[in-house]
């Protein structure tokens, strides 16, 4: 685990090398040789850490270069600061001389020097002193012996054999009787039994604890499937697996003689297992695999002899599931709904007690926050099964705790995805402990704090599509749940409070997040002053809590503040004078009606800060002094249109501006040659009218608001110019329509478009001008013709949204077969008198709005069981 941090470090020390090269050009072979030398230990760390988990050697070990690896990145971002801090101070004492700035150039030049001397000296004599204490932990590696650990077998590592042991068990220990999953289990069951003669794989995947196995095992004890199949086997692959014991343990797991099968190839015993399953169908079961290679390493042994023979997988790896074979149907397995959730834990809990109303309203809260996951509330109903009712209040109150300190299961379980993760993985996943409970996460701002954090690597690809990437991939490792989706991307998303559990866990042996919950009266750990990153839950004793935190603190989060806009000035004026190594700093959800504040001008002392979040905070001004901070990525400002803000014109000196939120109206920003702007959240009419928009040519998100006189008669001849555009947004104010949108046609990547304003007739063309557009929304439209004939001819579109003012007719038609692929359908009925919904029309609606919706409007009969929104 501690690999992830010290990688990480040596990444940004690369970054350091290549970005700043001119300052450290005193110190660079030190720097170098530091970096080298981490390089080498994080060789072994992985490796000491996987063989002897339980060894306080190897722990204080791999702690102590985990230190040193913090120290280092502190003293590189300390340097920063200091040449910074010195370039200021000549700065600031030229333009006091004025006149005298001319004569006394050169002067200032060579004090600059000395000054720059200095500063190196004082880097080299701390890189020696981290160089040293890498000497001492090498040579107490020596000296216990501990560089042994790369010659020690897996079998002889006692910590390896019990985790192993308990892999074994709990892989294979469903339970007798299952609770829910009825509608999963037939479904599948079905499959097993179809007549389809060729060999299929059923994969079954979910998070840890879901209850894969547990299903699997009710579908191979059924009845029908002893009937249907000649022989079955079910055998564990887990994480490290042996191809040949594999096939060992199917042998013996189908009943087949065993004789003289030891000392045997791998290849003799495929050939075995296939000759001796000619001519029978047979039912495999694959369980806890974790690598592609599983399957297709064994599946040479299983021969296709079309008798209708079947195999199951379960996994927790989505990638894992859809590409075992060629043949493969694939179910993600749900959680639990809420009754099936009761009735598991009653079967659990209430088998020696009595219920009553107390008990139930208690259990029931607890079993809410289970949020569905069988292992849970399987543990939770076993552990209070044997509380009295009294004690009932003191479980609510740690329930995660407790449930970890009740079974091994559930700490060692979840903790085996989070040890399967690559080290970049880790460390996303680790960010998480940011967040609080039940916390919907919006996976934009998640990105984006990511990039700020430096987890995504710069390289020839986009970050914010690598972190996406990386999203992804922690939610097909079952790591975080999917929410909220739109166009095929997750707008939400939340962790489950036990994985959220361990990532704190994990957090708090790297030393890695502290959070403080006033709630709760609590924080993670108590190692706080030497932690880096901070996050706080609601309230001014948090904001005391950080008057004992770590000056070198990285990110800060604050959620739920609540304080008077004087008192937030002079809070963020605090922490830009006392926490100068920040790279990240947010408030979240910030609850004020009273008054709006002006951003400090101190906030150009962060000059590593990458990340400025200050979305509903009623922040009115920015001053001109945060065009200094030459690094900042993203500016994610006030989003209440009611509520003016100013931020300097010379906005486009941001050079790295990624990312640029916020109600920008009513005044003029230069955002001209802002190559690396990705999304531009709004602006109005000078702005845009006055910009070089060819210059903008990484600009993939746009939301403009026009209501000028001038732009009455809209044109998307600037849009054109966007070649990145993947998201467009125009508000057009009263009175002011939209003309031509053949300009768009221009646009490749546009799959996102709304417009607010009138639109006197879609054009006939419009499914060729924008044939890639998969969400439209249209309103204020005043369209007078039914929009429909021209909507269905676009193909891909997956969400339309016909909001207020878009129609004004009365009837509307969905012809046979149109729209295939809209999922998500939004409908102002004002005027609507007649919806008529052929046959085969919407046939993957699964959401449906109904905006202004009048008694007398009657909804088509095909549409009634469609789930309504809103």
């Amino acid at each position: 685990m501690v690999d992830a941090v010290v990688s990480f470090v040596v990444q940004r020390v690369g970054e350091y090398l290549k970005n700043e090269a001119v300052f450290l050009r005193g110190v660079r072979g030190e720097v170098e040789s530091v970096k080298k030398e981490l390089e080498w230990m994080n060789c072994f760390i992985k490796d000491a850490e996987e063989k002897q988990v339980d060894s306080p050697l190897i722990k204080q070990w791999v702690s102590d270069i985990r230190e040193i690896a913090y120290d280092f990145e502190d003293v590189l971002d300390e340097f920063t600061l200091q040449v910074h801090d010195k370039d200021e101070e000549g700065e600031s004492s030229e333009r006091k001389h004025g006149l005298f700035t001319a004569i006394k150039k050169s002067v200032a030049k060579s004090s600059r020097k000395g000054r720059e001397k200095l500063t190196t000296y004082n880097i080299g004599k701390k890189i020696e002193s981290l160089k040293k204490g890498l000497n001492d932990v090498s040579q107490r590696c020596e000296l216990y012996g501990l560089r042994d650990i790369n010659i020690k077998r897996d079998e002889d590592c006692h910590a390896f054999r019990r985790m192993k042991q308990l892999r074994k068990t709990t892989s294979f220990s469903f339970e007798e009787k299952v609770v829910g999953y009825e509608d999963e289990t037939n479904k599948l069951l079905a499959k097993l039994l179809a007549d389809e003669p060729r060999r299929y794989v059923i994969s079954i995947w979910g998070t840890g604890g879901l209850g894969k196995t547990t299903l699997a095992g009710k579908l191979y004890k059924s009845s029908a499937i002893k009937h249907k199949f000649d022989c079955c086997a079910w055998v564990s692959v887990s994480q490290h697996f042996n191809i040949e014991d594999l096939l060992l343990r199917i042998i013996k797991s189908f009943g087949f003689p065993a004789k003289k099968l030891k000392g045997m190839s791998e290849e003799d015993l495929e050939r075995y297992v296939h000759e001796s399953l000619q001519g029978r169908s047979y039912l495999v079961v694959i369980d806890d695999v974790w690598h592609k290679e599983a399957w297709a390493s064994l599946k040479r042994a299983f021969p296709d002899n079309e008798n209708g023979s079947r195999v199951i997988i379960t996994t927790r790896i989505k990638d894992v599931a859809e590409r075992s074979d060629e043949r493969t149907y694939v179910h993600e397995l749900r959680f639990l709904k809420p009754d099936e959730s009761w009735q598991l834990f009653c079967d659990k809990a209430f088998w020696n007690l009595s219920i009553d109303e107390g008990l139930e309203r208690l259990g029931r809260e607890m079993v809410e926050k289970c949020r569905g996951l069988p292992l849970a509330i399987v543990v939770l109903g076993g552990l209070l099964s044997t509380k009295k009712p009294q004690e009932w209040n003191l479980v609510r109150d740690n329930i995660w705790q407790n449930l970890s300190n009740d079974s091994i299961q559930i700490t060692y379980l979840l903790a085996l995805s989070f040890n399967d993760l690559p080290y970049k993985l880790k460390l996303c996943f680790l960010y998480l402990s940011h967040f609080p409970e039940d916390y919907a996460i919006d996976t934009d701002k998640l990105i984006r704090l990511w990039l700020a954090e430096g987890y995504i690597p710069h390289n020839e690809e986009i970050m914010e599509d690598v972190a996406r990437n990386y999203l992804n991939e922690l939610i097909n490792r079952s790591l975080i749940q999917k929410e909220k989706t739109w166009l095929g991307k997750v707008v939400t998303c939340r962790i489950h409070d036990l994985l959220r559990d361990l990532s704190i866990q994990k957090a708090t042996e790297l030393n890695f997040i502290h959070s403080y919950d006033e709630i709760r009266r609590s924080s993670t750990h108590s190692s706080m002053l030497s932690c880096r990153r901070q996050a706080i839950y609601s309230g001014m004793n948090g904001i005391a809590w950080l008057q004992q935190c770590n000056p070198l603190l990285r990110s800060l989060l604050i959620f739920f503040l609540k304080q008077e806009g004087a008192m937030m000035s002079q809070l963020v004026s605090n922490l830009c004078t006392t926490f100068r190594f920040l790279r990240v700093l947010e408030f979240q959800h910030y609850r004020n009606t009273q008054s709006s504040w002006c951003l400090p001008k101190d906030i150009d002392k962060l000059i590593h800060l990458k990340y400025l979040g200050l979305r509903d905070t009623l922040i009115y001004s920015i001053p001109e002094s945060i065009l200094n901070l030459s690094n900042l990525e993203t500016l994610d400002l006030n989003d209440d249109p009611f509520c003016c803000l100013y931020l300097p014109t010379e906005i486009c000196k941001l050079k790295n501006l990624r990312h640029l939120i916020g109600e920008l109206r009513g005044q003029y920003l230069r955002i001209d040659n802002m190559t690396n702007l990705q999304t531009l959240i709004s602006v109005q009419d000078d702005t845009w009218t006055q910009t070089n928009h060819e210059s903008l040519v990484n600009l993939r998100k746009l939301h403009l608001c026009l209501n000028r006189e001038s732009q009455r008669n809209f044109t998307f001849d600037s849009i054109a110019k966007l070649k990145s555009i993947q998201i467009l947004w125009v508000d057009l104010s009263k009175n002011h329509f939209f003309s031509t949108l053949q300009p768009l046609s221009h646009c490749p990547h546009l799959r996102d478009l709304s417009l607010c304003g009138k639109i006197e007739k879609l054009p006939e063309d419009m499914p060729v001008l924008l044939p890639n557009i998969e969400h439209l929304s249209l309103q204020s439209s005043e369209l007078v013709d039914d929009p429909m004939p021209v909507l269905e001819k676009m193909l891909n579109l997956t969400v339309l949204a016909l909001r207020h003012g878009c129609y004004c007719g009365k009837k509307m038609v969905c012809r046979a077969n149109s729209f295939p692929r809209v999922e998500i359908l939004t409908i102002e009925t004002l005027y609507l008198e007649e919806w008529q919904v052929e046959e085969g029309a919407l046939p993957v609606l699964t959401g449906l709005e109904l905006i202004n919706h009048r008694q007398q409007f009657q909804l088509p009969e095909r549409l009634k069981s469609v789930p309504r929104l809103g």
